[in-house]
């Protein structure tokens, strides 16, 4: 099954109910509906169409990563950051940094391969995932993040952002320096 709204229904919580959520609790973003995305290149043919003159814009790569004691980590990076999962295991505290499975994924994110986001810590904070972000989000006007789908995308301000995830409980532990 692919990552795409029209699978929505099959998920833990559909990108329509996580949008519905964040309406109620008053919490402001674009929506923009786009191809599905699996990869950055990907992101990279559509993100022109979403951007808007002089903002700027924290554009991002999501891992799902699970250590040797069987931890499981959200790590959001600005999307053109290198990551060595060595250093960034050791940055972490967290020997052993592996890609989590597809099933993992599913149970403890909510989502599937493609769909990578922060907002779902909306599943992952019952689940234990500690959330990384790069410290580099916080010199963006706007956050670019997939609502549990891959052909949808929202530009949210980091203010909303931070809202979100108190609404839902998630701690931001941001990014330490790893050079």
């Amino acid at each position: 099954m692919n990552a795409s709204s029209a699978y929505q229904d099959s998920l833990p919580m559909s990108s329509d109910a996580l949008l519905a959520q964040m309406d109620d609790w008053g919490i402001a973003y674009r929506l923009f509906h786009h191809v599905p995305l699996r990869t950055v290149a990907d992101a990279k043919e559509v993100e022109r169409d979403m951007l808007r003159d002089g903002e700027t814009a924290f554009l991002t790569k999501n891992l799902y990563l699970r250590d040797r004691k069987k931890r499981n980590y959200l790590v959001t990076l600005e999307q053109d950051r290198d990551v060595d999962l060595k250093a960034l295991g050791k940055a972490l505290g967290a020997g052993g940094l592996s890609f989590g499975s597809a099933d993992r994924l599913l149970d403890n994110l909510g989502i599937r391969p493609g769909a990578v986001s922060p907002l779902s810590m909306i599943n992952g904070v019952g689940a234990g995932v500690t959330f990384i972000l790069d410290t580099l989000a916080r010199e963006a006007d706007v956050l670019y993040f997939h609502p549990l789908v891959n052909d949808r995308t929202i530009a949210i301000t980091p203010v909303d952002f931070e809202r979100f995830c108190g609404q839902i409980g998630a701690e931001i532990t941001w990014l330490p320096d790893m050079d």
